[in-house]
């Protein structure tokens, strides 16, 4: 949790004044919004029906989540926006980019 809430905070994905990603989240000012999506880890490898298997489960998953959020907030000096774990939920966002970036825990480049 330590490392992700570390590299969250200072990765530089926002513009610098030549439009360059060279700003980080505490450069700008910005707000993060933390959504537990855990689709993104799906498995396709077998048939054309996605599975979860490797997912976490609740019981380790809900805590690691309480956590994150808890120090991204520390880290930030003020509130994350957060969703319900777990729960379906609309999400509206305008994606300025776009860019994605997967942070993978167990391959941290």
């Amino acid at each position: 949790v330590d490392w992700l809430v570390k590299k969250v905070i200072g990765l530089r994905v926002f513009d610098d004044e030549n439009h360059v990603m060279n700003r980080s989240i505490m450069d700008v000012n910005g707000e993060i919004l933390v959504v537990s999506q855990f689709t993104l880890f799906a498995s396709y490898k077998k048939g054309n029906r996605p599975s979860w298997y490797r997912a976490a489960k609740h019981e380790i998953s809900i805590p690691l989540y309480e956590e994150f959020c808890q120090k991204l907030s520390e880290a930030l000096g003020k509130p994350v926006g957060t969703g319900e774990f777990g729960a379906d939920m609309k999400v509206e966002l305008l994606n300025d980019g776009p860019v994605t970036i997967m942070m993978d825990t167990h391959n941290k480049e």
